[in-house]
């Protein structure tokens, strides 16, 4: 198994992406698990000298409610349970072990406070590919309480850790053939529930995946789009290199560049199209994609930023008023760069996705392909692939749903405590089912695009075309085009390799 580095610093999106889907295990320096002691011993001096927030007081509302000598034994788990409120469905593993990489790596980036043998049974579930029973909502985007807290229970064996598909490995050795190992329970110490739950890991861990994933299928846009020029005999002016260098967009090159490239034509190209210029989905396909890219690679940015820090409130630092330590207690848990970017993203796919859909439709008019509508075969009454026409525009339907901004959100807890959210934590569930929808909006694309190119006598040679052998059925009759569009979807990660 490849091994992937946690060292508190170079964490990013893939590599989040690698640990959830287990095609890795981490590895941690020595040298960074000792950062995270040196933050654990200055956490215990610190509070040596006077009250901190979670570990002598309340917290939200409570933040003034101190913890009495008596109660303070048992003032972490009572921290745990209280906050272990999820609701709704449970998290895929990926997603959960997603989180477990971004916690372990933030905590490894010094400045919680938090025990070090805590982070190595972190560590360790993600070695085992186990991971903790998380529910779905409970977080507004100021920090994912309830999930850590119910992560702390996992760590700490009050909850059963789960494996494969969900399934809770048993506590009292039943069935342990089939149940893998986990890591020991861990003891709570005076500080630990507050540190390990004033984070955003599990909404950064499903955005990571989300910009892993997006990332693959704007890119296999790029080859989906080239198909379906070529299919319709579009024209390759509106790619030309001296049209994008007067507005040059980062995205807005390379989308055009990459069309150019997959088609095997150069910068300046001279091959004219059957009309004088083509309707939008095919025309403006580099202004509109290019966003898309730009926004992605937005979102990458800043989720390398959050989980290769600490956010942990309070901050545990080196860098005090006077050369020593200090507890900064602070905000920097609102996740307002993460939500806004994510906003962002659904906006910009949304866009890519409706000149998907609109390429789509095109291959329903018999004067712009020069063959039958809808790609038809058999008799004249054929429908062809008609339905994917209403399927694309169902999927693009949520694809909209999902680009409404989750931060225009508002709230008020903690009786006015906490009188603002970001709403991260809904608008990366907006990304995920955006991404999704596209998945099989862009799909649909490519079943009509290879059907169409099929029906052409003659095809250039280029890379792209590869992809017309690659298991996409190739009967024309009328039939169910259900199994077609999934086939489709599974090649996007091949022709975003291309």
């Amino acid at each position: 198994m490849p091994v992937v580095r946690l060292d508190g610093t170079g964490l990013d999106a893939d590599t989040v992406a690698r640990l959830a889907d287990g095609g890795a295990v981490p590895e941690v320096p020595p040298e960074t698990y000792a950062r995270a002691e040196r933050s654990w011993h200055t956490a215990r001096r610190l509070a040596a000298t006077g009250p901190l927030y979670g570990r002598d007081t309340g917290v939200g509302a409570h933040r003034m409610v101190f913890v009495s000598d008596e109660d303070r034994a048992g003032q972490d788990l009572r921290l745990l349970r209280s906050h272990a409120g999820g609701i709704g469905a449970l998290l895929p593993a990926r997603q959960v072990r997603a989180m477990l990489a971004v916690r372990a790596n933030q905590l490894l980036a010094g400045g919680s406070g938090l025990r070090p043998a805590v982070v190595r049974a972190l560590v360790e579930a993600l070695r085992l590919g186990v991971h903790p029973a998380v529910n779905e909502y409970g977080a507004v985007g100021t920090g994912d309480l309830t999930a850590l807290a119910q992560t702390g229970l996992t760590l700490i064996g009050e909850l059963p850790w789960r494996y494969g598909d969900g399934l809770p490995v048993p506590v009292d050795g039943t069935c342990a053939a089939q149940a893998p190992p986990v890591p020991e329970p861990v003891v709570l110490e005076p500080g630990d529930a507050l540190a390990l739950m004033s984070s955003n890991a599990l909404t950064l861990g499903q955005a990571a995946l989300v910009c892993h994933d997006m990332e693959v299928l704007l890119h296999a846009s790029h080859a989906v789009a080239a198909l379906s020029l070529a299919a319709v005999s579009g024209s390759l002016e509106a790619y030309a290199a001296p049209v994008h260098a007067l507005r040059s967009y980062p995205g807005t090159l390379h989308a055009a560049a990459e069309v150019r490239r997959l088609l095997g034509v150069p910068d300046r190209p001279r091959l004219p199209g059957r009309r004088i210029q083509d309707p939008y989905g095919f025309r403006a396909f580099p202004q509109v994609h290019g966003p898309a890219l730009d926004a992605v690679g937005a979102l990458r940015a800043v989720v390398g930023v959050e989980v290769n820090c600490p956010s942990e409130n309070p901050l545990i630092s080196e860098d005090g008023p006077e050369g020593g330590p200090a507890a900064y207690h602070h905000g920097g848990f609102f996740a307002t760069p993460l939500g806004l970017a994510l906003d962002h993203l659904c906006l910009a796919v949304l866009q890519t996705g409706q000149l998907s859909a609109a390429r789509l439709s095109s291959f329903g008019d018999g004067e712009l392909t020069g063959l039958r509508p809808y790609l038809a075969g058999g008799v004249a009454a054929s429908s062809g692939v008609m339905i994917l026409e209403y399927s694309a525009n169902s999927a693009l339907a949520e694809v909209r749903a999902c680009a409404s901004p989750a931060s225009v959100g508002h709230t008020v807890l903690s009786q006015g405590t906490e009188e603002a959210a970001s709403f991260a934590s809904q608008a990366v569930r907006q990304a995920l089912r955006a991404l999704d929808a596209y998945r099989l909006v862009l799909a649909c694309e490519l079943v009509a695009a290879v059907r169409a190119l099929r029906l052409h006598p003659v095809l250039p040679d280029a890379p792209v075309f590869a992809v017309l052998d690659a298991g996409l059925p190739v009967d024309t009759e009328d039939r169910p085009l259900t199994d077609d569009v999934t086939a489709a979807a599974a090649l996007l990660p091949t022709l975003a390799a291309l």
